[in-house]
């Protein structure tokens, strides 16, 4: 008798009572926007401002509604405009071309390498025949390259580097927090990021002209001093004119289910690449599947898994992520022909045209991935690639049979 998985790879955990307390606090007095404030009051969106700010040692943190929101925030307040080019990775998710397409900018996808991370030299390549004066870089389900190589690269040409780090909150490269190398980091708080309200983001950076831009496009209103983590008054009299109110605030309700996360985040990061360990162990000897070698200089976050199935059929790959899908395990391939869920790739996006590279192709036709929600145990983990282990295995001495 196989065995089967039972559970849910998209249950995630309940929120902290405290931040079901302090929602039931804010829905009790009815002041969810930002900026409605009771006398004397601090909003639950500056204090979790402020205190993301500690957390990633940023001067400034703009809380809005999205992680795509900030993104596409922090290009409008670089002056990134219709047809200016921003260079990108081949390997992301749909809301960072969109991000792109937001402001109506033109992507130049990067390559991406089989650890799952834009390629350095296509990179160098890129920045100087494109004359891109941004770089978008998306640390995609949490794989961090070089950052000191990618800063090198990106420095010496003038490019701006902004951070997609919606799955990369509370990791880091070296000493750095992923987020604080370029001059502004993007974070999601998503349902399936690494805090959960739902919906939301921070946009943080050291950049005062850059954080005033982002708080008026935000839409202020001109409340720019109820922020926790703003500019001075005056960094906003040169600008206030001239950005648009692009509205897109985080409210206090979701800001008072965040905080308390917040303050767990680090054992939580720490829960998750537990988990992650437990599956990359049960995998490491599988024939023909490769597994993503983390560099030591990475703290990642292990909340989700990618494995390369390299030089498989699409029909052999087709099967056995069937396969697991009959024994309860949820693989999602990025190498299939249409988009699925949240699974895409650069060739999909018709509104974002690309050349065609072929080495990436090859790589990213072998991504599978699958979720570590930590509503699994341990024990769960290993049940998990034990499944994928046999499946995968089976599959792949089909193949070598067939040689």
């Amino acid at each position: 008798m196989k065995e089967v998985f039972t559970g849910s790879f998209t249950q995630q955990e309940p929120i902290p009572e405290a931040g079901m307390t302090a929602a039931m606090a804010v829905m009790q007095h009815g002041r969810l926007h930002r900026y409605n404030l009771a006398p004397g009051e601090v909003p639950e969106v500056a204090r979790l401002e402020q205190e993301f700010a500690a957390y990633t040692g940023a001067k400034y943190c703009l809380a809005v509604a999205s992680g795509g929101y900030a993104m596409a925030t922090a290009l409008r307040a670089l002056c990134v405009g219709p047809g200016d080019t921003v260079l990108s990775n081949a390997f992301t998710l749909a809301p960072v071309p969109g991000a792109i397409a937001n402001v109506g900018a033109v992507p130049v996808f990067v390559g991406v390498t089989e650890a799952l991370t834009i390629d350095l030299d296509d990179l160098e390549r890129k920045v100087a025949d494109s004359g891109a004066g941004v770089l978008l870089l998306s640390h995609m389900r949490g794989h961090v390259c070089d950052m000191d190589r990618l800063m090198e690269i990106c420095d010496a040409a003038d490019v701006k580097v902004v951070e997609d780090c919606a799955h990369t909150m509370g990791a880091r490269w070296g000493d750095v927090p992923s987020g604080r190398h370029g001059i502004a980091g993007c974070y999601s708080t998503q349902t399936y990021k690494h805090m959960n309200s739902g919906e939301g983001g921070f946009l943080v950076t050291d950049d005062a002209e850059l954080a005033a831009r982002a708080v008026l496009l935000s839409g202020s209103y001109m409340l720019y001093d109820r922020h926790g983590a703003a500019p001075d008054r005056d960094v906003f009299e040169g600008l206030k004119y001239d950005m648009p109110n692009m509205s897109g605030r985080m409210d206090n309700l979701r800001a008072a289910i965040l905080r308390p996360q917040l303050a767990a985040l680090d054992a939580q990061c720490a829960a998750w690449t537990e988990r992650y360990r437990v599956v990359e162990a049960g995998l490491r000897d599988v024939p023909g599947l490769t597994l993503i070698e983390r560099p030591q200089a990475e703290a990642f976050v292990g909340s989700s898994f990618q494995f390369l199935l390299l030089d498989w059929p699409d029909a052999a790959i087709r099967g056995a992520v069937g396969a697991c899908k009959a024994r309860g395990v949820e693989l999602k391939w990025f190498g299939a022909a249409e988009p699925a869920g949240f699974t895409s790739t650069y060739d999909h996006w018709r509104y974002a045209p690309a050349e065609r590279m072929p080495d990436s192709d090859l790589i990213l036709r072998g991504v599978l991935d699958m979720r570590l929600p930590l509503t699994f145990s341990l024990d769960d983990c290993a049940l998990i690639a034990r499944i994928i282990a046999d499946e995968v295995g089976e599959a792949g001495a089909g193949l070598r049979a067939a040689e």
